[in-house]
């Protein structure tokens, strides 16, 4: 079971994973505090105090809520003396589903937040219980940039790549959250072309409209999700562009990284909303294709019953005007009566049957 507390003191030669929240705040470079929600909620006011000691001031109740909240959409704030972003994320709970009859259906997909409290030499982050993103940066940091990543041959060029910020590392966690959807992308595109295939076969009758409707819904909530993480995004840039001037030139160096930094994430963004709306049009297509084959095949069969009717109806006239109680009808007393009779319904109904034919009433070609 993963821990519910991991602190991680980067520095610019490397990072160092902690024990527990130091009493002070080191001279050099930041700390990284990741914490479970569960762990946060029962211990508020531990938290409240080690954030007054380290940074000189404690988060407003009012986003306390919100990092608690496990409903709330992606949304930015901020306060003169931090940030606050929360961030839901999208992960596949399932691999591959499929139902009782074997038909593949749609993973679940967790959308969980992650909170982001960004202060000017901590970040404070609050995940979800075995957050694969905290779990991913954590291995990825100590591996990368710790103790003994830094003796390897690679170390100076590994240490070039350390986040230089609270904000640079809440801004790359922020990327790796819109990146994971690629996988589930795949996932997802997979997944409805099945569906698809199946809308669109001539020769199968399609059954799984329950599982269309729960494909369309999870791609109308994916895209509202996409939308709020594109708005909360747009917010940290506007608010990044009204801090005051830098004075120095690195300074202003790493001000215009976060810049690019926010504008890939917000870009990676606007590619995972696009490509949501290209499947919910996909699907949409699909079914709407599917209807007009239904009512295409539909208009055929009436086409072929009203032929197969006018060709008949000559032939019920003519065995209703035999058929008749009369003793002078023509053909009656003959022997070979019934052989012209049937001779000359025969004949009618070649001949209309090649006529309608030759107006393409019976052919399949339109």
């Amino acid at each position: 079971m993963a821990q519910s507390l991991r602190v991680f003191h980067i520095r610019p030669d490397g990072v160092i994973e902690l024990e527990g929240i130091p009493p002070t705040l080191p001279a050099l470079g930041f700390l990284w505090i990741g914490t479970a929600h569960a762990a946060f909620e029962a211990a508020v006011a531990t938290f409240q105090d080690h954030l007054q000691r380290l940074t000189g001031g404690q988060l407003v109740d009012l986003h306390v809520s919100d990092l608690l909240n496990a409903q709330l959409p992606s949304h930015f704030d901020s306060t003169s003396w931090y940030d606050v972003l929360v961030f839901r994320r999208l992960v596949a709970l399932a691999s591959d589903p499929v139902d009782d009859r074997g038909v593949v259906t749609l993973p679940s997909i967790d959308t969980s937040p992650v909170g982001f409290a960004v202060f000017e030499r901590v970040l404070f982050t609050v995940h979800p219980e075995d957050c694969l993103v905290r779990d991913f940066f954590a291995q990825r940091l100590t591996q990368t940039y710790g103790a003994t990543s830094a003796a390897s041959s690679d170390g100076v060029r590994g240490t070039a790549r350390l986040p230089l910020s609270a904000d640079d590392l809440m801004l790359r966690m922020v990327n790796h959250i819109v990146d994971s959807y690629l996988d589930l992308r795949r996932r997802l595109t997979r997944q409805l072309t099945h569906l698809q295939q199946e809308l669109l076969d001539p020769k199968g009758q399609f059954h799984d409209w329950s599982v269309l409707m729960r494909s369309r819904t999870t791609l109308h909530a994916l895209e509202d999700i996409c939308e709020d993480q594109r708005g909360a995004v747009q917010e940290w840039i506007d608010a990044l562009d009204e801090w005051p001037a830098e004075t120095t030139e690195q300074a202003r160096r790493e001000r215009e990284l976060l810049r690019v930094r926010s504008r890939d994430v917000l870009e990676h963004i606007e590619r995972v909303l696009t490509h949501v709306r290209r499947l919910e049009q996909s699907a949409e297509t699909a079914v709407q294709m599917h209807f007009s084959a239904l009512g295409h095949r539909t208009n055929q069969i009436m086409r072929t019953l009203t032929v197969l009717t006018a060709i008949f109806l000559p032939l019920n006239l003519i065995t209703g005007f035999f058929g008749m109680n009369f003793d002078a009808l023509p053909l009656i007393h003959e022997p070979r009566g019934v052989w012209m009779a049937g001779g000359l319904m025969l004949l009618v109904a070649l001949g209309l049957a090649t006529h309608f034919w030759r107006k393409r009433y019976l052919s399949s070609r339109a």
